[in-house]
């Protein structure tokens, strides 16, 4: 009989780190499909936080923020006639995977342009904020703000952020680093502008909103470098970030120069629901009906082409629900949203682990409705995100070892990461070295006029977008001694990231034994949803 030690989350039966004393079935993402595995006797399991139950009445809780802000007048009070208001929105990037509708921005979008009809506010134009990101497509955006807004506003009202129009960015200074300040001249000749984000983990919201968002390439890339990376302890605790640094002072010069209200919502991670509701559950506690549902999801999706298991994952909605809504000046209100968002993701750990395993998803920020997580960004979430899924100090010792599981299959979509194609086949094999490839290639990327059309008039990333998905993976890649890749289907994918190869996680383990001896302790992340660890 199979036993487990566990430790509880406060007021709850719901085990949030199990010790597995004896053989136990773990179910691993595998890029579009499942791996069920018996983990070793003594591997840690951590669980993410139950869901943070959703607020009762979200039009309500959205309309106090906006007249009890932080740090400013209530949001009313601020509008007369005639005045010019630029609303700024996150984009695809967020949430993963999408939210069922209505999407958050639907809701506040629909409260923040009824409010502004009310005041007499006619000149309103609704910025997608993509930065470097992809074009929204005209039915992602529909979805995303909804019908109402769609019809009211859109193209000439709604549309998406261009970083690269030289006749519609501005330069307003430099930071007291030199650091270059540019933004959206919309946004930077309006009278007001209302930023509305959504808040899935700490890194988001904040100066990030405005500073990120409605920047250029010359504005983004005095951050977004190895050295900036490698210097940020932990992406998702700002005072350890030098990123996050230098985002708030470039955040400082865009509100010194512009009036912003900030309106920040916060999810819990309640991100699957119906016939996918068994991967919220420790599988310690799954029924025979949850056991019979993964089972006949695996069995099903070993059977569909690949192209069909990824459209069934991308159009299944995720089931959040917000948490909290603040609004107002940019720190006080994203400190309350800092805080909210730690009582949902972080998870305490006791002590570092010698050998990290994690199940690499599908989705990521940057490959919403792509055909295929390509290389660089099974890559950025294995080094850039799932190593860094901590607040204090990694939950993965200094050159101790990381297992994922993924096929790293040699698949790209080459309308969204036409970019990524030539970064992967024509630099790597060069040279994986981020700095010098920061220092030769990555100007030549971002100015190729090819990607720049692109990027302006099709749906693809920016061209310097692959370089700082490989920069993300800087710190991981410094600090971590080995990866290894279990179930990959070919060699070349992971030969030309760095790693090694495994054909089971048991082999991979072993592997990882003969690097960090025999009694390594091995952790396993349970992901998705979101965590983060505490480690002491």
């Amino acid at each position: 009989m199979r036993t487990t030690g566990s430790r509880y989350k406060e007021g709850s039966k719901e085990p949030i780190v199990t010790i597995d004393n004896d053989s136990a079935p773990r179910i691993l993402f595998h890029g579009e499909n499942f791996l069920l595995e018996d983990l070793p006797v003594g591997t840690r399991v951590i669980y993410p936080q139950q869901p943070i139950a959703g607020v009762a009445n979200p039009v309500a809780a959205i309309r106090y923020a906006l007249n009890h802000p932080e740090g400013m007048d209530p949001l009313h009070s601020m509008l007369e006639p005639g005045m010019k208001v630029t609303i700024a929105v996150d984009d695809i990037s967020l949430p993963l995977p999408m939210m069922h509708r209505p999407d958050i921005r639907e809701i506040t979008l629909n409260i923040v342009c009824e409010m502004l009809a009310d005041h007499g506010v006619d000149d309103v134009h609704i910025i997608i904020a993509t930065s470097l990101h992809r074009r929204m497509t005209p039915k992602e955006i529909r979805r995303m703000v909804g019908d109402k807004v769609w019809n009211q506003y859109w193209p000439d009202q709604l549309y998406n952020h261009d970083a690269c129009d030289p006749d519609n960015m501005i330069e307003l200074g430099k930071t007291r680093h030199g650091e270059l300040v540019e933004t959206n001249l919309r946004a930077a000749e309006s009278d007001l502008i209302i930023y509305s984000n959504i808040n899935l983990v700490p890194m988001s919201g904040g100066h990030k909103s405005v500073a990120v968002g409605l920047c250029g390439y010359e504005s983004l890339k005095a951050h977004h470098t190895p050295k900036s990376i490698v210097d940020s302890d932990s992406f998702m605790h700002p005072e350890k970030s030098a990123l996050a640094h230098s985002v708030e002072r470039i955040g400082r010069v865009c509100e010194e120069n512009m009036k912003v209200f900030h309106i920040e919502t916060v999810l819990n991670n309640r991100t699957f629901a119906g016939p996918l509701d068994f991967l919220m559950k420790n599988e310690d506690d799954f029924t025979e009906k949850d056991w019979l549902k993964f089972h006949s999801a695996k069995w099903a999706l070993d059977k569909m082409p690949f192209a069909m298991r990824r459209e069934i994952f991308m159009r299944t909605p995720a089931a959040y629900e917000l948490i909290a809504c603040y609004a107002g000046a940019c720190d006080p209100a994203h400190k309350k949203t800092l805080d909210k968002s730690y009582k949902q993701y972080c998870v305490n750990v006791e002590g570092q682990a010698d050998i990290l395993i994690s199940g690499i998803t599908y989705i990521s920020p940057y490959n919403v409705n792509s055909k295929a997580l390509n290389p660089i960004l099974v890559q950025v979430m294995a080094l850039g995100y799932y190593y860094h899924m901590y607040r204090g100090r990694s939950l993965l010792k200094d050159g101790g070892v990381m297992i994922i599981t993924h096929p790293c299959s040699d698949r790209f979509d080459s309308e969204h990461h036409p970019s990524y194609i030539e970064f992967f086949n024509r630099l790597l094999p060069e040279t994986t070295d981020a700095y010098e490839l920061e220092q030769k290639y990555q100007d030549e990327f971002a100015y190729n006029p090819s990607y720049i059309e692109l990027y302006r008039h099709g749906h693809a990333y920016h061209g310097a977008h692959p370089f700082y998905m490989w920069y993300w993976g800087q710190r991981g890649r410094e600090k971590i001694g080995e990866v290894i890749v279990v179930g990959a289907d070919n060699k070349t994918v992971p030969e030309m990231l760095g790693w090694k190869c495994a054909d089971t996680l048991t082999e991979a383990i072993a592997m990882g034994r003969s690097i960090m001896g025999a009694s390594a302790q091995v952790s396993v992340l349970k992901h998705p949803p979101i965590l983060i660890t505490d480690v002491t």
